[in-house]
């Protein structure tokens, strides 16, 4: 069983080494443990410390491509070395590096795909007042577009099994928290959380520069995750609100014009009438998009057979070069 540790980075030269001396180097039912850092293009020497610190793998983009690709770059890595289970953490040492072992304990037991930490948002000291609120009503909204139980949805204090990384495929620019949460909600996977410590801020965050940012990105990437697999529901909602108020003017057309004084409101028929086309464009553009979304699916399909079937090449192939016993025939 091989747990690896994966830490995206961004010029974190400085708080990487105190966050690899905090990882635990032996789990109870894990029989290695490997940590991974992915350096998504940092400016400062990250790399090099990682190397001092004898980090086992290295991925290094050429220019910083954000938090969700370094995340996604991440799990195809930890996938391509044999990882059983995947833990993500961040660099900046702000969870508790020895509950890692609370985050494997369900994927071990075969409770859980995904488990994540639950910072206790609501009572956590290191947390404002605002923070606290935008972070519970952030929580509340992903649970309820995901249908799952998760009480703290942008943690990245995470761990994976092998099955449910070869699931993910993350598509956001911005983070991939709440967009994998969406995902794997859809996919019907086991996710539960865990109560973790975690550690006072070193440094404001480097994912987003204020508040605002940080709510219209995160509130983007939302909406754009349950559309992408939930567009029917969306689009038909969309065309049938549309529908509903186009017909308000129509039926305050139809009253006057029944009352002899039509001529007058007949641009309430024409804004009437070109929503509730809308509407009906909104309802067929879902229809469509569905369809794409089922073959979206079956991509995805694909791609985790052809992850199965590297899995199992590279079984064959260890096998292969495995000493094999030699005899002679008396």
């Amino acid at each position: 069983m091989k747990l690896i540790i994966q830490i995206p980075c961004y010029n974190e030269a400085e708080s990487l080494p105190e966050t690899l001396v905090a990882l635990p180097r032996q789990i109870d039912g894990i029989d290695t443990i490997e940590i991974l850092v992915i350096d998504d293009g940092s400016k400062d020497n990250t790399s090099d410390v990682a190397r001092r610190f004898g980090v086992h793998h290295i991925v290094r983009h050429r220019t910083n491509r954000g938090l969700a690709a370094a995340f996604q770059s991440g799990l195809n890595k930890a996938l391509a070395e044999g990882a059983d289970i995947i833990v993500n953490t961040d660099a900046d040492n702000q969870y508790e590096g020895r509950d890692i072992c609370k985050l494997v304990a369900p994927v071990l037991a075969g409770e859980a795909d995904i488990v994540v930490g639950d910072r206790g948002v609501r009572d956590n000291a290191h947390f404002g007042p605002f923070k606290r609120l935008l972070q519970m009503f952030g929580s509340a909204t992903v649970k309820r577009l995901s249908n799952t139980q998760i009480t703290d949805a942008v943690s990245g204090f995470r761990a994976i099994s092998r099955a449910a990384a070869q699931k993910i495929n993350i598509t956001s620019s911005f983070s991939y928290t709440t967009e994998m949460l969406i995902q794997a909600g859809r996919k019907r996977m086991a996710i539960v959380s865990v109560p973790i410590r975690t550690n006072g801020a070193i440094r404001p965050s480097r994912l987003f520069k204020s508040v605002p940012q940080f709510i219209a990105n995160t509130g983007a990437t939302m909406i754009r995750s349950y559309a992408m697999y939930n567009p029917l529901k969306v689009f038909v909602l969309a065309g049938t609100v549309s529908a509903l108020i186009g017909a308000t003017p129509i039926i305050r057309f139809l009253y006057f014009y029944a009352i002899g004084e039509g001529g007058g409101h007949i641009q309430s028929l024409v804004i009437g009438g070109s929503l509730i086309v809308l509407g009906v464009v909104a309802i067929m553009f879902g229809a469509v998009a569905d369809l794409v979304g089922r073959n979206r699916q079956l991509l995805e399909q694909t791609l985790e057979r052809l992850r199965l079937l590297e899995d199992q090449l590279a079984e064959d192939r260890s096998s292969d070069d495995s000493p094999k016993a030699t005899g002679t025939l008396g």
